[in-house]
Formats: structure tokens, sequence, C-alpha cells
């Protein structure tokens, strides 16, 4: 079942928004509900399309009810995980940290895998105008630049990186730094002119070409990253191990044409470790990010 977490959502009933019991026994009971947090990437409505599908196929496998939460904020989907209204989470690589840092006993368990390089990453870019004077990112100084959040791994993070390398420091040396929220809100910016580019990353740049939104005769890439590992699907470490290998099935064997949640287009899942995140955690430490407010 899709439903959009909202924080003031009173009238939800009381078995919806009852947060899950922390199980200290060595054998936890398995939940009634399995609820899974999402990050709000997408167009809310396109985001339930996309759940739909994923959710039919994990209930049939697991045999029990599944919740997906799409989230209010980034900071939202993280907070699902620490007050206990999720047991599983569907968010970007820097959320997944910013989880560990308050203290949830989470572990990443699936990521997808991409489409086009048949491998679990992909790549952040920044998107300028087709006609834009804007060549390299030294010549973003002066300009109005648009992020998605702070926690987002694409839309922040890894341009973060790159500008920081040159340099640059966007606080200080951009006209305008404007977060847009989610990659869709962000895109708008740009597309209103109301920057003169913006982070994001290249399977959200394809879909917007797809649908005509962004265009190979309004848009180009400036900039993309090395490989960035794809969102990892997480899971609570008080969930029963019976229920986290059910989970692990059921991700292995989704059929094909179930969209990735993020909006990358994928060709199914495979398995990933809490390795395969260190080089972010390094980044954040590096860039004093640890502690910071929420944005994939």
């Amino acid at each position: 079942m899709v439903a959009i977490a909202l924080a003031l959502m009173s009238c939800l009933n009381q078995e919806a928004t009852q947060p899950n019991p922390v199980t200290t026994s060595a054998h936890p009971s398995k939940p009634a509900v399995l609820r899974i947090s999402v990050q709000p990437t997408q167009d809310i409505a396109e985001q339930e399309q996309m759940i739909a599908p994923l959710d039919a196929h994990l209930e049939k496998v697991l045999g029990q009810r599944v919740d997906f939460l799409i989230a209010k904020d980034y900071k939202d989907s993280v907070d699902m995980l620490v007050d206990g209204r999720a047991n599983a989470a569907y968010i970007g690589v820097v959320s997944y940290f910013e989880a560990l840092e308050r203290g949830v006993k989470i572990a990443p368990l699936v990521a997808p895998i991409d489409q086009y390089t048949a491998r679990p990453w992909y790549r952040s870019c920044i998107i300028v105008a087709a006609n834009s004077p804007i060549k390299t990112l030294a010549d973003l100084k002066g300009k109005r630049v648009g992020f998605v959040n702070r926690s987002s791994t694409s839309g922040y993070l890894m341009p973060l990186v790159a500008l920081k390398q040159m340099g640059i420091d966007p606080e200080r040396d951009f006209a305008q730094v404007i977060f847009g929220g989610t990659h869709d809100q962000t895109k708008e910016l740009l597309e209103t002119n109301q920057v003169d580019a913006v982070a994001t990353n290249l399977a959200s740049y394809a879909r917007w070409k797809k649908l005509g939104k962004l265009t190979s005769q309004n848009s180009r890439v400036l900039w993309e990253s090395t490989p960035v590992p794809h969102a990892p699907v997480l899971v609570s470490q008080d969930l029963p191990s019976e229920t986290i290998e059910k989970l692990k099935e059921a991700f292995l064997t989704t059929p094909p044409g179930i969209q990735d949640l993020m909006g990358a287009e994928t060709a199914g899942y495979t398995l990933v470790e809490t390795d395969d995140y260190n080089s972010f955690r390094q980044l954040r430490q590096q860039l004093n990010q640890a502690g910071e407010g929420s944005a994939q």
C-alpha cells in the first residue's frame, strides 16, 4: 500500500501510525506490516505509480502487507527510521549515514542495477541551458545554482566535492544557491530560469528528456561525476532474520519492467553491504557535513 507521510496527519488511524516497538529479544517477532520509507525524489503522483508494482511484488513474496511511506522531505525519511514509523527504507547514501549517526540500527540490503551500465551505480551531473555561456565548473562563479537538498548524494554531495576540489565554495562564490527539495522541483528551477544550473543525476535527466520536460535542444550536461553507488534499500536490524532474507529474495526476483523508486532505469537488484558505501562516509567527514540538516 502506498501512503504519503505527513507530519501533521493526525487523522491517520492508530494502526497505521503507531511505531513498531523495538524488540530486544534474541528472536524478534515478525511485524504485522513492513513499512518502507521512501524519499520524495520525483513528483508524488508519479512516484506512487512507480511504487505500486513493486509493492504488489513484495507482498506476494513476503506473504504480508507492505506499506511504502513517501516522506514529506529527505529529513522525514530518516525521522521515520528514528521514531519507528518505518522498519526499512529506500533512501540515498547521505541519508543512510545520517540515520546511522542518529543511532538507527540499519544495514544496506540491495541496490538497483543501472540498466545502461549493468552495475549498481549511476552518475551525478550538473545541467545548464543549451545556449548558456557556462562551459566549465569555474564559469559557475557569480551564477545562480540549484541543488536538490543538503542530504542529496547526486543533487548536492557529489557536485559539492567537485566544486571544493576546484576551490569553489557555493555559499561564497555563487550569486545565489537554491534548494529545490526534490529532483523534479530542482529541474523546474532551470526550466523557469530561476537558476543558471542545476545539480541532479544522469538517470533523472534521461527520464526528463523522454518526457519532453528537458531536451537536448534546450539543455546540456555541463559536468558529470565518477560512478556513484546507487541508493540502497536499508533494513532495520531489529527485523527477524527470516523477514530480512525474504525481503532480499523479493528484491532479487523483481520482474523486469518494475521501476526503481528513485527514478533510475534499472535491470533488477543486486546485493550490497556496508563496505560498499564507506567512501561516502569519508567524503562527508572531509566536507564536515556530518550533523548538517537534510537531501539522491
